[in-house]
């Protein structure tokens, strides 16, 4: 069993990742949606300052503050080799430090860049819009799964 720091670690590893899968979900089922129901220019707008905020330290500190903790579930993992739980903690660590920290880093970030980059009234942004949206959207489905899926792992983990 999991007991003392080390399950208060787990603990606070499915509170992140949970937290975090949430606000991937909301993206995907339907802040997507209601963004790419608007007129591109204010599709992209909007987008552009939720992307803005979203880099502000109370979504960071749950996004990145989560990748931190997993990363120390998983060091200290391997260091302790727990008799029970190991595999499920290495594969909630995995999953979300690849599917949803990695994933932004190589798929989202690099789309809110350019989108940024646009003039949202421009003949090129327009034409971005659609193509941002099926993808962004596409790999936050992805996100939201791994994140989702990390918290259930630190979950089975502990019982």
């Amino acid at each position: 069993m999991i007991d003392g720091p080390y399950f208060v670690l787990v603990v606070l590893g499915v509170l992140g990742t949970g937290l975090v899968a949430g606000v991937f979900c909301a993206f995907s089922a339907f802040v997507m949606r209601g963004l790419a129901a608007l007129p591109p220019a204010q599709g992209v707008a909007a987008m552009n300052a939720i992307n803005v905020s979203a880099v502000r330290p109370p979504f960071m500190a749950v996004f990145a503050g989560s990748a931190v903790l997993c990363a120390v579930i998983a060091v200290v993992t391997f260091v302790l080799w727990p008799d029970e739980g190991t595999v499920e903690l290495l594969v909630g660590s995995a999953l979300y430090l690849f599917g949803a920290f990695g994933l932004t880093t190589v798929a989202h970030v690099p789309r809110n860049d350019a989108l940024l980059r646009l003039d949202p009234g421009t003949p090129e942004a327009t034409a971005y819009w659609p193509t941002y949206v099926r993808e962004w959207t596409m790999w936050n489905h992805v996100r939201a799964i791994a994140s989702g899926a990390a918290a259930l792992a630190y979950i089975l983990a502990l019982t």
